[in-house]
């Protein structure tokens, strides 16, 4: 059997760029959460955010006012991001419901109530038609509009970012842009994470750019930025002993790591080059094969591909579809899964249609890892409790939905074998 292709992992520059300025932290005793490597991964990762079709974003007063800060993973940035907005206990934070848990579970950190908003079937994105109807609806049922929107750019897919924020620039309501898996995707030409309040990346081993653990937040102003390195850092009072008047977070991230995100913006452009040309790919591949869809940017915008997705009709045909579900899974799926808990149950009440599984079992066997799309944050036995407001949109997607091999170590081999064994595999 080949090597096993896994669905994406980092790549470092052929350079060693990576070595380079973590070799330099060493060196210089920087191996600390802060130090030059930060600076200057921040700058880079501003001088990218702020590009609008190569000019530079332009805020109030034409001057550019995004600032970005380095942190220890994107989660703590969607964490930070909510409490800059003012969110707190009794709360409710809008959040697009087809997402994975790091979009919602910062908002119980902070003792607020997320409410699940379904997407659109266009870009799978938070329906702004939806988010408007459950705006007007939380404001009657509890007397007060909701605190933030966090809507979600899913497998690097830009959302309807304009229509989200008439809705909520309408209703007063700051957006929370959880931009992680569309570093580099953009929405006519503006780079995506930069049209909201606050926009959250993500630097996690298998996203576009990787510092092996880690995320940023794009901040609206350098006050911003300079609150939220407070928060990031304890929030300690300037007195010449440890004072605290807030509770502040070890969020910084390391000198080390912020090294290696220095190197990785050096093939950023690449990366998604690379992501983009294994789309091109994957779209011609299943153009005219029926039963499956693959799914496409939407016009006037450039997404990342970070994870390229397909859809199988409900009555296409797969290979040994009577071994799907025969069994529970005992482990993670997926070689950086990380840890689960061992629950036992094969079925749950939603759940990847019978083809589906079976096509990842396929492709597994064949060293090939898939994953189904994200199951929908409101039928989350954790969030059972939680208002929802859904069209059935992101459930049919999660039935249906198929992750492929997307990172920029898959060859154009690699692409060409996964293709045909899918193919090989429908009846």
């Amino acid at each position: 059997m080949a090597n096993r292709i896994y669905l994406c992992l980092a790549h470092m520059s052929e350079a060693g760029w990576e070595q380079k300025y973590v070799k330099e932290a060493f060196d210089t005793n920087w191996v600390v959460p802060l130090g030059p490597n930060v600076n200057a991964f921040e700058e880079d990762l501003r001088d990218f955010v702020i590009k609008v079709k190569g000019e530079k974003l332009k805020g109030k007063n034409g001057l550019v006012e995004k600032q970005v800060v380095a942190l220890s993973s994107g989660t703590a940035a969607v964490h930070l991001g909510l409490l800059a907005c003012g969110v707190g206990p009794g709360d409710e934070v809008l959040v697009q419901s087809f997402t994975f848990c790091a979009s919602t579970h910062p908002i119980t950190y902070l003792g607020a109530t997320p409410v699940m908003v379904d997407s659109e079937p266009e870009t799978w994105n938070i329906d702004p038609h939806l988010l408007e109807e459950a705006i007007k609806d939380r404001i009657v049922k509890t007397g007060k509009k909701p605190k933030a929107i966090v809507p979600v750019y899913l497998y690097g897919m830009p959302a309807k970012i304009d229509e989200i924020m008439a809705v909520a620039n309408k209703y007063e309501i700051p957006v929370v842009e959880d931009a992680a898996e569309g570093f580099g995707s953009s929405y006519h030409g503006q780079v995506c994470g930069t049209f909201g309040e606050y926009g959250v990346l993500s630097f996690n081993g298998n996203k576009m750019i990787t510092t092996s653990g880690g995320g940023a937040l794009i901040c609206p102003s350098e006050a911003a930025k300079s609150k939220i390195m407070w928060y990031a850092t304890q929030a300690r009072e300037a007195y010449p002993y440890y004072q605290h008047e807030s509770i502040g977070y070890n969020y910084r991230l390391s000198n080390v790591c912020a090294g290696i995100g220095r190197g990785q913006m050096k093939v950023v452009d690449k990366h998604i080059a690379r992501h983009r040309q294994i789309a091109a790919m994957y779209e011609e591949a299943f153009k005219d094969f029926d039963g499956i869809e693959f799914h496409k940017e939407m016009e006037g915008t450039a997404s990342n591909y970070w994870l390229n997705t397909i859809l199988l009709d409900e009555q296409l045909k797969v290979k040994n579809e009577d071994l799907a579900y025969a069994e529970a899974v005992q482990g993670a799926v997926g070689g950086a899964a990380g840890v689960v808990h061992g629950g036992g149950s094969v079925h749950t009440d939603c759940e990847p249609n019978r083809n589906v599984e079976a096509m990842r079992l396929n492709l597994d066997k064949e060293g090939i890892e898939s994953r189904p799309l994200w199951k929908p944050m409101h039928k989350q036995p954790v969030y059972q409790n939680v208002p929802v407001y859904v069209n059935g949109v992101s459930e049919s997607l999660f039935k249906r939905g198929l992750c492929l091999p997307s990172g920029p170590m898959v060859t154009d081999e690699d692409v060409e074998r996964i293709i045909r064994t899918i193919k090989d595999n429908v009846l």
